[in-house]
């Protein structure tokens, strides 16, 4: 997978997990902390450098922590 693959795979799957929270009216964090998690799972799984796991889990943090400001997750 290229960079941008994976930076779009985890912005994608960060904002539809952290969506998935919205029965426990989760905060800003809550939302990227999932993220977080999910880009940086998504980036280890394509067996990237550990570079590329941070920058994994820095968009998905940035992606769940904005996803209901986009409407998405509301």
């Amino acid at each position: 997978m290229t960079k941008l693959h994976i930076a779009a795979a985890a912005a994608l799957f960060s904002l539809g997990l952290a969506g998935c929270t919205q029965n426990i009216n989760p905060t800003d964090f809550d939302r990227a902390a999932i993220g977080a998690a999910a880009g940086a799972t998504i980036a280890h799984v394509a067996d990237k450098d550990e570079s590329d796991v941070y920058k994994g889990a820095a968009i998905g943090a940035a992606a769940g922590a904005l996803c209901n400001d986009v409407r998405f997750c509301q």
